[in-house]
């Protein structure tokens, strides 16, 4: 994932701590720790989901058939005020599973009940930069300093930032434009928070077009505009989404380095649009990927996400190249470092060993005349044998390592979804 789009046949890739000491081909030289043969395989850079909310895996297809606003408001919001902690951590252990197994080594969330993800997620190896996600619906006694929610991001930020190295990052998130709408205080409180103690920002932005248009009509201004008049964009920003915005935005969020978080399937399920990347590409923006929660996805496979965002192009413009698989590839690593402040996404001496390797033996990536074409086209979350993360490997043919999936598994079964849904 350099510059020059290097495949390299034949290679070894050295390792030392958490971080890629080496890169070369033919024969490696001396080493005495554990050597891996991946001869005929693949390995590639950890991918990078740069969107989700990694409790929502509970409600995969809970309340299908809806948009996203009737979806939130009558199925998810009123689960959503059942979580307690103990279902949080069963169910965020279960969505690492599914990400580490898929090949993903670094994800970007924005939930509540952070302290539970970020204790699961530390001790899974997964890289995160973690966001509590605030919503504000009535501005009555708001105070940054006491408000729960700001006090909680406040708090995550004070214990978990930088956390084994940088493996936890947090950021702040503003959930969405019309979620806090009541109180553009906020907006303000936590851009400045964020400013003063180098946090970046993660936000939703012109998903559907009835948010965008309810926006223009209370503000004379986009999300992606009147967020910009609180200073939200004077950090580094993830705007997931950004199916509407328009050309006027696009200059907006070059000039300020927004990266876009791009989630194709979760904005098709739900009916949402098809985000304009191209134009984003054009612009000067960083794409990212992300998957969006599995309740709006179903998936966690990031690999159908990289296929998706290049068919979506390629089709509906009829112009087979609309977008690379290039593009794809480097939108679900390099891109997705960039946009999360990480050091990874290459296979390159220095960078955090994040490292996925394929299955040198599957039927569905033989024969490979074209590697990059094999990875966007042709391969599966399912063809992943191995995921390193930090020079640590989390997930071998099927063995997941730092987390206990039975535990988990009977965590979830047993008491989180009687607790959320009143069934096993």
């Amino acid at each position: 994932m350099d510059g020059s789009r290097t495949v390299l046949p034949e290679a070894y890739v050295i390792t030392e701590g958490s971080v890629i000491r080496e890169v070369g081909t033919g024969t490696p030289p001396a080493f005495e720790g554990r050597r891996i043969d991946g001869k005929g395989g693949i390995l590639m850079p950890g991918l990078i989901n740069a969107h989700t909310h990694l409790p929502m895996i509970l409600m995969r297809g809970y309340g299908d058939g809806h948009d996203l606003q009737e979806w939130l408001t009558r199925y998810i919001f009123p689960v959503e005020d059942k979580w307690d902690s103990r279902a949080v951590r069963a169910a965020t252990g279960l969505a690492l599973c599914d990400l580490i197994s898929c090949g993903v080594t670094t994800v970007a969330d924005m939930y509540y009940f952070c302290e539970d993800i970020a204790a699961e997620t530390a001790a899974s190896g997964l890289n995160a930069n973690l966001s509590r996600s605030i919503t504000i619906f009535d501005a009555a006694g708001y105070d940054f300093k006491t408000h729960p929610s700001c006090r909680q991001a406040r708090e995550l930020a004070e214990k978990w930032h930088g956390y084994n190295g940088g493996q936890i990052l947090t950021d702040v998130s503003i959930h969405a434009e019309y979620t806090s709408f009541a109180c553009p205080s906020l907006w303000k409180d936590l851009s400045g928070y964020a400013k003063e103690n180098g946090l970046g920002m993660q936000v939703h932005i012109s998903e559907t077009r009835k948010e965008h248009e309810e926006c223009l009509s209370r503000w004379n201004k986009t999300p992606v505009g009147i967020l910009n008049e609180y200073g939200v964009w004077d950090v580094r920003s993830v705007a997931a989404h950004c199916v509407w915005v328009t050309p006027s935005d696009r200059e907006l969020m070059a000039e300020k380095g927004v990266s876009v978080a791009h989630n194709p399937i979760s904005n098709l399920k739900l009916g949402s649009g098809i985000a304009p990347v191209p134009e984003f590409m054009e612009a000067g923006i960083n794409v990212c990927l992300g998957t969006d929660s599995v309740s709006s996805n179903n998936s966690h496979d990031l690999f159908e996400e990289i296929k998706a965002a290049v068919l979506l192009q390629t089709g509906t413009r009829c112009d087979p190249l609309a977008l690379s698989a290039w593009d794809a590839l480097e939108m679900a690593t390099v891109n997705g470092a960039r946009a999360l402040g990480r050091n990874t996404g290459r296979i390159q001496a220095g960078c955090d060993a994040d490292l996925v390797l394929l299955d040198p033996e599957a039927v569905n990536l033989t024969p490979c005349h074209d590697v990059a074409s094999n990875l966007v086209y042709s391969a599966r979350g399912s063809n992943v044998v191995m995921t390193v993360a930090r020079g640590k490997i989390l997930y071998e043919r099927g063995r997941f390592f730092t987390i206990d999936l039975q535990r988990v598994k009977k965590e979830v079964t047993e008491y989180a979804l009687p607790l959320l849904f009143g069934k096993g």
